[in-house]
């Protein structure tokens, strides 16, 4: 059963912009914090931007004032707007719950790629 599925990956050159979705299940998503999560190569799966169910959000340090997190609770779906892109911001991009307790299987995640 898919719980997860990213989309809206691709390459991008610097400074450009992508939107990313995520459609979650139910059970993952409805009144649960949510939030985006990249994987560079060779690095470890880092936070980037996180949303409460009432619309509380933080970045992580490196996207503030790039990025933007917003949620449809009526859709069951993340979204990540992903302005002034870098180089290292090239990774894949996951979503899932914030809190372990909530948190479903990964899914495969969306490629981003800025690069000129």
């Amino acid at each position: 059963q898919v719980q997860l599925v990213e989309s809206g990956g691709g390459l991008v050159q610097p400074g450009g912009s992508l939107r990313l979705s995520c459609a979650a299940s139910g059970s993952i998503f409805r009144g649960n914090a949510m939030g985006w999560y990249r994987q560079a190569p060779g690095k470890q799966r880092e936070f980037v931007a996180g949303i409460t169910s009432g619309g509380i959000i933080n970045y992580a340090d490196s996207v503030k004032g790039r990025f933007t997190i917003s949620r449809d609770n009526a859709k069951n779906t993340v979204y990540l707007q992903m302005n002034n892109l870098k180089p290292e911001d090239t990774a894949v991009y996951y979503c899932n719950a914030v809190s372990s307790k909530f948190r479903g299987s990964w899914g495969q995640g969306t490629q981003v790629t800025v690069s000129s």
